[in-house]
């Protein structure tokens, strides 16, 4: 499945976009060709049978790699981020955005960029449980979602400056001890990422990401009334 990983993004996305677009469709690219060369050379190209009722249908990359945040920035709609500090945005993803929407269609709409985590606003019980599920699902995903040598996530932790952070978290994660790597979280981490905290703080903190080009919010609500606090966010990011 790493075979040739931005070819077959790039691909999937000029593919999906001419399927869309109700013509014919051929493709000549470096992981993909439509016709297949390698069927029994009679195929040809094929079209929708009914006009497509959309066209332009916006495209979302998840993407945390420099070089597909590259390839996002230069043919996506939207960026799909994960594990977002928007404090330490330049130094992790500040060139590779600049360099891919460099390349940009200029006739595309800007780069949306969608971010965020767990909610909690107030005080209460609650707080504590949000900042405890953003502890565990970080926790989770640097501890323990691939290989010891290849997992992009504790990568992506070091590249945002918590080196010696993501090695203990990883090295207590795969020799079984999960909640003493939730516990090796930093709270910094927490504070930065998460939305979690009194009124004043989460308008604070929707700003900063707000600043650094965040145009969606994609928010977990934890405590006694969600909808409220779905509400409360939206009123505050307008």
């Amino acid at each position: 499945p790493f075979e040739k990983p931005m070819a077959r993004t790039r691909d999937t996305i000029d593919i999906c976009r001419k399927v869309w677009s109700g013509d014919k469709v051929t493709h000549d690219g470096k992981a993909y060709s439509l016709p297949y060369d390698g069927g029994t050379g009679l195929g040809k190209p094929l079209k929708f049978m009914n006009r497509p009722p959309v066209r332009d249908i916006p495209i979302s990359i998840a993407s945390i790699g420099p070089k597909n945040v590259e390839l996002t920035a230069e043919v996506a709609d939207i960026w799909q981020t994960i594990h977002f500090v928007p404090d330490r945005f330049e130094q992790v993803w500040g060139e590779a955005l600049k360099t891919g929407l460099a390349k940009r269609d200029p006739e595309k709409k800007p780069l949306e960029i969608i971010a965020g985590q767990f909610v909690a606003i107030g005080k209460g019980d609650h707080i504590q449980e949000a900042r405890d599920a953003a502890r565990g699902l970080i926790g989770f995903y640097v501890g323990g979602m691939g290989a010891k040598t290849k997992n992009f996530y504790n990568d992506l932790f070091k590249r945002y400056g918590w080196e010696e952070e993501a090695e203990e978290i990883q090295d207590l994660f795969l020799s079984g001890k999960r909640m003493e790597a939730f516990a090796a979280v930093p709270e910094e981490y927490i504070d930065l990422s998460a939305l979690i905290g009194d009124e004043g703080f989460v308008r604070e903190r929707i700003q900063v990401f707000k600043e650094v080009g965040v145009t969606h919010l994609n928010v977990s609500p934890i405590g006694p009334d969600p909808l409220k606090q779905v509400e409360m966010i939206k009123a505050w990011s307008e």
